[in-house]
């Protein structure tokens, strides 16, 4: 298998990407129980070194359920019937999925809440006060 560019600064090496031929579900006749068109690409997350610490967590924060126990991050392909189909479309994936975790998350700016906005929520407030008021039992002694 060849090393899976990412961009001009990383790439993936090929000894940390395995990947394996299984039978696919869904339609297909006869041919889906003979053929295994199915490819599941196995990415070394965890024992990677072509990506920053950084990187690996927010790529395990956006692929969280795509990690199994060894620490593996599995992307599988199954459209088409051709493997080498599946398997291109597989390595594609997982290049978005990297793409993804490249761009680190913009950071939260504190604002306050208006005035205006402060007031409008006391004034509707004070109105369904109002009108719940209105509705309980008049007291006749009163």
């Amino acid at each position: 298998m060849l090393d899976l560019v990412i961009n001009h600064q990383i790439t993936l090496p090929a000894r940390e990407l395995t990947w394996t031929a299984v039978r696919a579900s869904g339609p297909g006749g006869q041919n889906v129980n003979k053929v295994s068109s199915k490819v599941v690409l196995k990415f070394a997350l965890a024992r990677t070194e072509a990506l920053s610490v950084s990187v690996q967590q927010r790529l395990r924060q956006i692929a969280a359920h795509r990690l199994d126990a060894e620490g593996n991050l599995v992307v599988t392909a199954q459209e088409s019937r051709n493997q080498l189909t599946n398997l291109r479309r597989a390595r594609h994936r997982l290049a978005e999925l990297v793409h993804a975790a490249l761009i680190p998350p913009r950071p939260r700016v504190a604002t306050r809440v208006s005035r205006a906005v402060q007031r409008a929520r006391l004034v509707a407030k004070r109105r369904v006060a109002l009108k719940k008021q209105s509705r309980r039992r008049v007291d006749p002694d009163e």
